[in-house]
C-alpha cells in the first residue's frame, strides 16, 4: 500500500497529516501529489469525497515552503465555486501547513476584508477565492495578481454551472503565463476541456473512476407520481416525511428556484425546513447550517451545488424531490446517510418528467429501486380527508407565481394580515412531527360561524360580505408567496 511518505512529501507535512489521522493517501492523491511535486500541470478529474483537496493543497504547501510573498502580491492563488467550499479548503490548509510560517487570505462574501488586507499587505503565501470576490479586490488594487506562481482551481464543471467561466477567463488572462496549474473537475463538458487546452501546458490527466455504487446500508426507495404538477410531487415529500423514524433529512431538488418553493411549503404545512443556497447572505447560511447540525432543525432543502463539500454530518433520510440529471450525482447525494455502518434510508420522488434521469441512475447502479407508495393522493387525487380538490393543490401551486397580484387583479386590504400560515391544510401534521424551534406558527383562529359558501369556476371561497367583489373577509394567502 502507498503510503504519504512514498510521494515525496516533507516530514513537516506528515506530521502534519498524523495528527489529522490521515494514513494512506486516496487514488486521486496517490496519481495528482507526485505531479504536483514535480511542478507539471495536472489535470484532475474525481468526484467530491475522493480527497482531492489534499491532493493540491498537500503539493501547494510543500513547493511554497521556500520563499517568501510579497506586499500584495501572493505567489499562489486557489479558486473555488462557493463560499462554503473556499472556506473548508481554508481550513484543511490550516490543518495541513499548521508546521509551516506560510499565511493565507480568504476572499469570499460574509468575511471581513480588513484583516485579510492586513495580511496581503504583510505578504500572503496563498489567497483562496471565489471568483467574483477577487476580482473585486482585483480591480480595487488591494491585490495584485503578477506574482503567481502556482494556480489551482476547483470544481471547475460547477464553475460552469454557476456561470463563473467568463471571471476564470478573466483571471486567467492576468496571471503570469509561466506558472503551474491545477486544474480538476468532476467532470469534462465542452467549455471546460475549451479552458484546459487554452490555458494548460501539458497537463498530466490523472483520472478516478467514478462511484456506481451505494453503500449497503442504505435503503433506497422509489414513490412514483403520475400527476406533472409541482404541487403533487410536493404533497408526496410530505407524506414520505410523515413516517415513524425519519429523525431528519436531506432534501435536494435540481433547480435553486425549487429549493426555495419546498422549503416554504414544507413550513407552510408545520414542518421544521429551510432551504440553503447561493442567493442566500452568509449568515443566515451559517446559522441554518449551525441550526441543522444541532438538531433544531429537521430538514434542510439544498441544491447539489450549494450542498457539494459542506460539513454535514450523517442523517437518517435523504429525499430526491427530483431524479439527478448526472445520475453520479444521485450516488453522492444518498451518500449523506448511510454512513459509519448505520442504516440510512433514501426516496426519490418521481415525476413524469423524471422517468428518463431515473432510467440512467437504474442502469449506472445496475438494478431498480424499489416502489413503494406512500399515499394514493400523491398519484392523483387528494385523500378524503384533505379539502376538497382543487383546493389543497391550488395553494400549493400559488407559491411558484409572482407575489403580488391575484388571477384577478386585487391585492389585500391594508386591513388583512396575510400569512403563509393561513392557507395551512384542514389536517394539520401531527405534533410530535414538528421541531419546537422551526414549526410553523398555528393559523390564526377562525370564527365559530364561517360565513356561507358559493361556488365560483370551480372553486370554494368565503364571499358573503365582501367589500371587494370575488373575494371574502380572508384573501388567500398565497397572495404572499414570493416565487
Amino acid at each position: 500500500m502507498t503510503s504519504f511518505s512514498d510521494l515525496g512529501l516533507g516530514q513537516k507535512l506528515l506530521d502534519a497529516l498524523d495528527a489529522v489521522g490521515y494514513k494512506a493517501p486516496t487514488p486521486i492523491q496517490a496519481g495528482a501529489i507526485p505531479h504536483a511535486l514535480a511542478g507539471k500541470d495536472v489535470l484532475g478529474i474525481a468526484q467530491t469525497g475522493t480527497g482531492k483537496t489534499a491532493s493540491f493543497t498537500l503539493p501547494l504547501i510543500e513547493r511554497l515552503s521556500k520563499g517568501r510573498a510579497k506586499a500584495r502580491m501572493p505567489r499562489s492563488l486557489i479558486l473555488s465555486p462557493t463560499r462554503e467550499l473556499a472556506a473548508q479548503i481554508a481550513e484543511n490548509f490550516d490543518n495541513y501547513a499548521k508546521n509551516t510560517k506560510l499565511t493565507k487570505v480568504l476572499l469570499i462574501g460574509g468575511v471581513a476584508f480588513g484583516p485579510q488586507e492586513e495580511i496581503l499587505n504583510k505578504g500572503a503565501d496563498v489567497v483562496i477565492a471565489t471568483p467574483g470576490r477577487l476580482l473585486d479586490q482585483f480591480e480595487r488594487g488591494k491585490v495584485l495578481l503578477n506574482g503567481v506562481q502556482i494556480l489551482v482551481i476547483d470544481e471547475a464543471d460547477r464553475m460552469l454551472d454557476m456561470g463563473f467561466i467568463p471571471d476564470i477567463e478573466r483571471i486567467l488572462k492576468t496571471l503570469p503565463a509561466k506558472r503551474q496549474t491545477l486544474f480538476f473537475s468532476a467532470t469534462m463538458p465542452p467549455e471546460i476541456k475549451s479552458l484546459v487546452d487554452r490555458f494548460m501546458h501539458e497537463p498530466e490527466r490523472v483520472e478516478v473512476s467514478r462511484q456506481a455504487s451505494t453503500a449497503t446500508t442504505i435503503t433506497q426507495l422509489q414513490a412514483r407520481v403520475k400527476d406533472k404538477t409541482p404541487a403533487a410531487k410536493r404533497d408526496m415529500l410530505r407524506k414520505a416525511l410523515d413516517r415513524d423514524g425519519v429523525k431528519n433529512g436531506i432534501i435536494f431538488c435540481n433547480r435553486k428556484r425549487d429549493v426555495d418553493i419546498v422549503a416554504r411549503s414544507l413550513v407552510k404545512h408545520g414542518l421544521s425546513a429551510a432551504p440553503i443556497h447561493g442567493d442566500l447572505d452568509q449568515s443566515t447560511r451559517t446559522k441554518t447550517l449551525d441550526d441543522f447540525k444541532s438538531d433544531k432543525l429537521r430538514f434542510l432543502v439544498a441544491s447539489d451545488v450549494a450542498a457539494r463539500g459542506l460539513d454535514i454530518p450523517a442523517v437518517s433520510h435523504v429525499f430526491n424531490f427530483d431524479v439527478p440529471h448526472n445520475a453520479e450525482d444521485y450516488v453522492h447525494r444518498i451518500g449523506r446517510t448511510g454512513r459509519a455502518g448505520l442504516a440510512g434510508e433514501a426516496v426519490t420522488i418521481v415525476g413524469p418528467a423524471d422517468e428518463k434521469n431515473l432510467a440512467a441512475v437504474e442502469k449506472m447502479l445496475g438494478k431498480k429501486i424499489e416502489a413503494v407508495d406512500f399515499g394514493k393522493s400523491g398519484h392523483s387525487a387528494p385523500a378524503k380527508a384533505a379539502p376538497a380538490s382543487p383546493a389543497e393543490p391550488e395553494a400549493d401551486d400559488a407559491e411558484e407565481k409572482p407575489a403580488g397580484r391575484s388571477r384577478r387583479g386585487r391585492r389585500p386590504r391594508k386591513d388583512q394580515t396575510v400569512s403563509v400560515e393561513a392557507d395551512a391544510p384542514a389536517k394539520a401534521e401531527p405534533v410530535s412531527n414538528r421541531d419546537k424551534n422551526h414549526s410553523a406558527p398555528k393559523p390564526a383562529q377562525k370564527p365559530d360561524k364561517p360565513a356561507p359558501r358559493r361556488e365560483r369556476s370551480g372553486r370554494n371561497a368565503q364571499q358573503d360580505g365582501d367589500r371587494f367583489k370575488g373575494f371574502g373577509n380572508d384573501v388567500p394567502a398565497f397572495f404572499n408567496i414570493e416565487g
